[in-house]
């Protein structure tokens, strides 16, 4: 009980200075809030000096940011939130409609994301239901290549085809049930793809658990089997399953944008861009709840899919099986985009030539050009070694202080729900406020936000690992907490969140892209991947190629982080039942009378 107060007073803790830091964002950042609150109402007109100061009177800025804080803060409890500085309209009902909307697009979207990820596993699941699973490995390039797809390019292009094209769908504005399926697929599908792929690299150690070939020998069907094994590795990636319903909500602020969806994560940002204080502080306040909720709902869910196997320490370890090295993959994979690079490398990737605009693939141009002649194919590879070598860094530095944090989840649990929560544009006008505007800027507010997803893997496994048996016949055996660290935990938990961070490679080159279109990233006429396409974004109906070939530059990027490290392990994997390592052949012992029970049991604890 004392531990739980702790942590909801650190959670609370944690709520209450983000909302400060965002009621000071405006005197942070050293910006006049009546000047902004002026432009986002009349961009065209004078900042007059009478005007501003009629702005802050009616707004109260001349009382200072603590006093407006502690005003709000006292209208918050009687359910007022008070008025938008905008439009002077009341927060509360504006917030509770965007609410609705994003709450009612998480759900199709988790709908698609479930789909997806059941189709990525089912290859595995049918594999292991039928004993076939022995030297195979699991899927994983083509999740990867899906997961690896931008969202607001999917948005795109499913709101030129399939809405405005072939007219199947609507495609803009919010009217009902079938203006949700375009804008959730575009969401649901690259989550599903990357929890699929988790979901699908813990199968295979579910199946190598020896419950599963008693449970064969038993006569129980595959389908129960199968249905078991699933419900094994579930708990494990409940935590990332509320991440991504967060996520859903308050970071799909490009797709939001593109269909003309009023959702919360799209209404925090305008507020956020026009320093519209009230609404973006009880928009983000609403994303800390639905975080804080998201997570406890995980929780009871882990804790009835576990039952007392977790609190008494009866979990068998989720080891599974090496997979097969698979060689050619990774070369074909890597050596794509190695050719790509190699060939554009020569080329002039700042040549303008207005005369070529949006030219088709040629001869002279094989990737064709933008939207102001330049050659694409030199741009993507001049651009390679920026993009590669940033992301690689903010993704290592990202597992890094993942799996650090990860082993502490009463400290950093509250803390990754709260960065979940954030919209990245939000984060980076935070890390911009403290650290000011540079090169590192969106370096620092990307790898902010990354590790989170990567602590709540860590978390996760690390909770069922310490419930094994083997780990209770360690401790017995007198070893110290270093050692059960370093010999037993780790290597049960690194490799998988190891390759979850691989995954999410082209997704960090993708979240440096959406900051470098809002202005907080890398700037024209730099060739960095992410800004190629949010260059090229708006050409993606004329001109498809301008979009078509860093989007898959960026998708064998993904296939090949997750096939180069899909055989990675760490330490001796445990032996698979039904196809594993042989073990050697033993001369039978007699039975074992009743005195020798004592000394037996303690040989197998020895050779465990």
């Amino acid at each position: 009980m004392r531990q739980q107060a702790a942590t909801l007073l650190w959670r609370a803790g944690i709520a209450a200075t983000l909302v400060c830091a965002i009621g000071l964002l405006p005197w942070l950042t050293r910006t006049d809030p009546a000047l902004t609150v002026l432009k986002a109402r009349s961009a065209e007109r004078d900042p007059d000096p009478q005007v501003l100061a009629d702005i802050r009177t009616r707004l109260g800025l001349d009382d200072g940011p603590f006093r407006l804080l502690g005003q709000w803060l006292g209208g918050l409890w009687r359910g007022d939130a008070g008025q938008s500085w905008i439009s002077g309209t009341e927060v509360t009902p504006a917030l509770l409609n965007a609410l609705g909307a994003s709450l009612l697009l998480m759900a199709v979207a988790l709908v698609c994301a479930t789909v997806t990820a059941a189709l990525i596993c089912a290859r595995t699941l049918w594999l292991g239901a039928h004993h076939r699973l022995a030297g195979r490995g699991t899927g994983g390039s083509g999740s990867a290549v899906l997961a690896a797809l931008p969202e607001f390019l999917t948005a795109s292009v499913l709101a030129t085809v399939v809405g405005v094209q072939l007219g199947w769908l609507p495609a803009l504005g919010w009217y009902g049930p079938q203006w949700t399926i375009l804008p959730a697929l575009a969401l649901g599908l690259p989550a599903g793809a990357v929890l699929g792929r988790l979901l699908d690299d813990l199968l295979p150690g579910a199946f190598a658990e020896p419950w599963a070939p008693a449970a064969a020998a038993r006569g129980l069907p595959g389908r129960a089997i199968a249905r078991q094994a699933l419900r094994r590795c579930l708990p494990g990636l409940l935590p990332n399953t509320g991440l991504f319903a967060v996520g859903l909500t308050g970071g799909s602020v490009a797709v939001e944008q593109i269909f003309d969806i009023p959702g919360l994560g799209r209404t925090t940002l305008q507020a956020a861009l026009a320093q519209d204080l009230p609404v973006l502080q009880a928009g983000t306040l609403a994303l800390v709840l639905l975080a804080a909720t998201c997570a406890g709902l995980a929780a009871l869910a882990t804790r009835l899919l576990i039952g007392t196997a977790l609190r008494d320490g009866a979990l068998p370890s989720l080891h599974g099986p090496k997979p097969p090295v698979r060689g050619i993959q990774p070369i074909a994979y890597g050596g794509l985009p190695a050719v790509v690079i190699a060939l554009g490398l020569p080329r002039d990737p700042l040549a303008l030539d207005t005369q070529q605009r949006l030219q088709a693939p040629s001869r002279a141009h094989p990737f064709g050009t933008d939207a102001l002649g330049r050659d694409i194919l030199a741009r993507v590879g001049h651009g390679a070694l920026e993009t590669l070598l940033l992301a690689l860094a903010i993704g290592t530095a990202a597992l890094l202080i993942g799996v650090l944090l990860g082993l502490l989840p009463r400290l950093s649990g509250p803390l990754v729900d709260t960065v979940t929560a954030l919209p990245p544009v939000l984060v980076a006008l935070l890390v911009t406020a403290v650290a000011g505007s540079g090169p590192a800027t969106p370096a620092l507010a990307v790898t902010a936000v990354a590790w989170a997803p990567l602590a709540a893997h860590t978390s996760a496994l690390l909770r069922q690992e310490r419930a094994a048996l083997h780990i209770t016949a360690t401790l017995g055996l007198g070893a110290g907490p270093w050692h059960l660290l370093r010999h037993e935990l780790l290597p049960a938990v690194l490799p998988p969140v190891t390759r979850h961070a691989l995954l999410r490679l082209p997704g960090i080159a993708l979240a440096l892209a959406s900051l470098a279109f809002l202005g907080l990233g890398s700037q024209p006429p730099s060739p960095e991947w992410g800004l190629l396409l949010a260059e090229n974004q708006p050409y993606a109906e004329r001109a498809p190629w301008a979009v078509l070939a860093p989007a898959a530059v960026l998708a064998l990027l993904g296939a090949l982080a997750v096939t180069a490290g899909s055989g990675a392990r760490w330490g001796s994997p445990r032996p698979k039942a039904g196809g594993g390592a042989r073990r050697p052949r033993r001369t039978p012992r007699p039975p074992v009378t009743e005195p020798e029970q004592q000394p037996r049991t303690r040989e197998l604890v020895e050779a465990r």
